[in-house]
């Protein structure tokens, strides 16, 4: 009987990203496998100024007929100008046309929930006292396709 070999658990505060991109391939191969899903669509929309500074940005996925916003943030001082919902209604139309049925997405109570919710989306869990003294909230939102009859009405934006 061949000897196991030597194993043990190494603490790495800030791996190299080949080190994460190990373990998140494992568990994406092992997801795709058990569910036959294997589209995954990253996405990455980012407010830029004309100098190519990045001022803002949603950033996600789209796997599984469902878009993950991970990540929405407009600089300070562009903030209450519409950005973040441009951010957020960009990520939901690039995922519509990659399948996506519905959104979901995280935040916290000093963030932007009232956001999320005048956009859509609905609280379907929440943490308490994370952090000390606030809460988690987790929201979703059902997305749909256009489909050909939306296409010939007429605009009322128009």
């Amino acid at each position: 009987m061949a000897a196991a070999p030597a194993l043990r658990i190494v603490f790495e505060q800030d791996p190299p990203p080949s080190a994460r991109q190990v373990v998140e391939r494992g568990v994406d191969l092992h997801n795709v496998a058990v569910t036959h899903e294997p589209a995954y669509y990253p996405l990455a929309f980012l407010l830029k100024d004309a100098a190519g500074e990045v001022l803002g940005g949603a950033l996600g996925d789209v796997w599984g007929g469902w878009l993950h916003i991970g990540y929405l943030w407009v600089a300070p001082h562009l903030r209450g100008r519409g950005w973040a919902r441009r951010l957020v209604g960009e990520a939901e139309r690039y995922a519509i046309a990659r399948g996506a049925h519905h959104a979901y997405l995280e935040t916290f109570s000093f963030q932007a929930r009232p956001l999320y919710e005048k956009l859509g989306y609905e609280v379907f869990g929440q943490l308490d006292d994370f952090p000390p003294g606030h809460s988690k909230y987790f929201l979703r939102k059902a997305l749909r396709r256009r489909t050909p009859a939306d296409r010939r009405r007429p605009s009322r934006a128009g």
